[in-house]
């Protein structure tokens, strides 16, 4: 804890208050960073945790910072980037569900400015007038927590939480518990395999009995009704979720062997028809207008609703418009949510805290006077970094302004000055790591001169904070998810020096027999329990490359860019050798494929080829690959005959826009490139193409009209 206190010389704007048209390219790659890892890290605490730090408005004001950055600034969309992602990776309490059909998220927007836009960015894409009619359905967006629900047979099979979007945890047992939820559809036309999509949530006068019992009972007090249904629904003993009032929504599908109507309302009337309940405040719009007006009738009657709602969610109606508009990342184009405005309090700065991060950045969170907002009580708020505390010259024992917008810790927004106390002063942060004593440096950033955002400890891999963050990285649920090894464990053997390194833990259980004191031996251990911790361990040897890459830590790879990486290089051999090749050259041709690959920009190329020019970074990884063994990606439509091809798009297409014709190939399997190389396979030119087409044809590559492209994909 720092609690040191003196006058703060620093003048300079923090960048994560600068606004967005004044950032320049360097301040703006510096605030993406930050914003991909805070988010993130507010992800797992959201959707996995159940338990989060920041507030519905602080999280929005984050994400939509970051929008607007990377609007201005497109070239530094990262492949970790908040706009990528998809909730949090699945608990590992419950059995796993990989989605047939992504369980995506929505964007959201905030006034009705946005809404406008984005009802003109679908005429955009879809090329159409602004006398063309569209319809839309609206209906509130529900506060409680996401589920797809199985049909085969008419019979409910498998109950899934959203998880990251593509891999749930399997909740069916307790969900045959929800009065809401039909176990058995018997309508003639209901189809043999039918995924329904809805919000399980608990109103608020179920929530204060729960809340009632729980106190008389001794047992835990829920924060509010989103908690209290996520708590339900996650409990090992079904009966447990049976004795909560647990209610269900439906809104939308997932995988179906066909669909009752041509329309998103069509397919809610048949919803209806087949017993799955609606929300009642749902209805069919035809103008921007009639969508405004709902969204505030609906904001108006929002405290006489016995149940939590954060927003107002518009649906293009049409369902062939909807499949032309694909998705962007991890939320549909045809789909937006307008959220609430957020509501305010204020409470006592009682102290702040510094956090090491893995990567080292030292991050300031404020300890709050525990305030009830809106019915919630929170206690912590990021401050973001040290340029942040001095920009609200916010200090220890001030009142602050907090805001919140949904059921979690607000964000602060400023002291009031006129209940300032007179011991108040200015918030020294520290030049020295709280956690190995190393000094805490803010980098020069030699293209511009200035000061990074973030101040970061020098220690490495000599910094406790930071080795324990990188080895729980590396087994958390996207890296090597190994069962069994969680963060309190990982720290545990950390401490007793059983392991300090990645390929420390597959060296474990030979260690162990060796060992005169034996794990099962150890506290809190046994025969079983150590075993089944090995033998997890065992199962994690064969792991997929982009789960590998990902694990490693590289700074700007995230997810999203390790499939990107897995799925240009294939295999582990040919990923090490093209990294070794542009670690050692940043002019050669294997940094260039590596740019080229669409959607690693240079700021990301540069972090991969720093790391691997590192020889202490190689030889962790040589010394893994003595324990694992990365297996490639399948691609993503094995019976596509562009599947594994790289593909160019130049000039102008005439049967679908660029953003249709790029994500219709990657559909199906194949890899668009920003330009072309000696690798590209096909180039499709449309009126107009320019240096590509004449590349190619100098080349070698086939170049195909968008006719031809057509005729090949079928």
């Amino acid at each position: 804890m720092v609690k040191k206190s003196a006058k703060n010389t620093s003048k300079e704007t923090e960048l994560s208050g600068k606004p967005v048209s004044d950032l320049t390219e360097a301040e703006a790659a510096h605030e993406l960073e930050r914003l991909a890892t805070e988010i993130a890290h507010n992800d797992v605490l959201y959707y996995r945790e159940d338990h989060p730090e920041i507030s519905d408005a602080d999280y929005d004001s984050l994400r939509q910072r970051n929008d607007a950055i990377e609007a201005r600034f497109p070239k530094l969309v990262r492949n970790d980037s908040p706009s990528k992602r998809i909730g949090a990776t699945p608990s590992e309490a419950f059995g796993k569900v990989v989605h047939a059909v992504p369980m995506l998220s929505l964007g959201n927007v905030f006034d009705d400015e946005g809404v406008r836009d984005f009802v003109d960015r679908i005429r955009r894409f879809l090329g159409l007038d602004g006398d063309t009619p569209l319809d839309f359905t609206t209906e509130p967006k529900i506060d409680g927590l996401s589920i797809g629900l199985r049909y085969e047979g008419g019979r409910l099979v498998q109950a899934a939480t959203r998880g990251d979007g593509y891999v749930g945890e399997n909740v069916t047992a307790n969900v045959l518990t929800i009065k809401d939820v039909p176990q058995e559809v018997k309508a003639r036309d209901f189809p043999d395999v039918f995924e329904v999509r809805g919000e399980i949530y608990m109103s608020h006068s179920a929530f204060a009995g729960l809340n009632a019992e729980q106190e008389k009972a001794g047992g835990k007090i829920f924060a509010n009704p989103r908690n209290a249904a996520a708590g339900s629904l996650r409990q090992l003993d079904p009966s447990v979720t049976a004795s909560r009032p647990l209610q269900f929504f439906a809104y939308a599908w997932g995988e179906v062997a066909s669909l009752p109507a041509d329309t998103q309302w069509g397919v809610y009337e048949a919803f209806a028809r087949w017993g799955f309940p609606l929300n009642p405040l749902a209805t069919l719009t035809s103008s921007l207008d009639k969508m405004l007006g709902i969204y505030r009738e609906i904001e108006e009657g929002r405290a006489g609703l016995d149940y939590d709602i954060d927003g107002v969610v518009y649906k293009l109606d049409r369902l062939d418009l909807q499949e032309r508009l694909g998705f962007v990342s991890r939320s549909p184009r045809w789909a937006i949510a307008h959220k609430f405005p957020a509501q305010k309090a204020m409470t006592i700065l009682r102290d702040i805290d510094i956090q090491v991060g893995r990567t080292g950045a030292l991050t300031p969170v404020a300890k709050l006077e525990p305030v009830t907002v809106g019915g919630v009580v929170v206690q912590n708020a990021t401050l973001h970094n040290e340029d942040e505390i001095v920009r609200k010259d916010v200090r220890i024992g001030d009142t602050v302004i907090v805001q919140r917008a949904g059921d979690v810790i607000p964000q602060i927004l400023g002291p009031v000055l006129d209940k300032r106390p007179k011991s108040a002063k200015p918030f020294v942060f520290p030049t020295v790591c709280p956690a190995c004593g190393s000094h805490a440096v803010r980098e020069i950033n030699p293209k511009t001169g200035k000061e990074d955002a973030v101040r970061r400890c020098t220690g490495g891999l000599i910094c406790p904070a930071q080795r324990v963050e990188r080895l729980k990285h590396f087994v958390s649920r996207n890296a090597f998810d190994i069962e069994g090894l969680g963060e309190k464990n990982i720290q545990s053997f950390y401490d007793e020096g059983l392991i300090q390194s990645p390929p420390d833990i597959f060296t474990l259980a030979a260690r162990d027999a060796d060992a005169d004191e034996k794990l099962s031996k150890r506290e809190g251990w046994g025969e079983t329990s150590a075993q089944k911790l090995f033998d997890a361990i065992a199962a994690r040897r064969d792991v997929k490359l982009d789960r590998f890459i990902f694990a490693l830590g590289i700074r700007h790879v995230g997810e999203i860019t390790g499939r990107l990486l897995a799925r240009s290089y294939g295999t582990i051999d040919n990923f090490l050798k093209a990294m070794t090749d542009a670690a050692k050259d940043r002019e050669g041709e294997a940094f260039k494929e590596l740019e080229n690959i669409d959607g690693i920009g240079p700021a990301a190329a540069a972090a991969i080829a720093d790391f691997f020019a590192e020889p202490h970074n190689v030889q962790v990884v040589h010394d893994l690959l003595e324990e694992v063994s990365p297996q490639p990606l399948e691609a993503v439509d094995k019976g596509s005959p562009v599947s594994g091809k790289t593909v160019v798009f130049t000039g102008t297409l005439e049967h679908m826009t660029r953003a249709e014709a790029k994500a219709q190939a990657e559909r199906l399997g194949a890899k668009v490139a920003g330009s072309v190389s000696k690798k590209t396979d096909y180039v499709v030119a449309g009126p107009g193409a320019g240096s590509k087409l004449k590349n190619a044809t100098e080349l070698g590559v086939d170049v195909l009209t968008e006719e031809e492209w057509l005729t090949l994909i079928g």
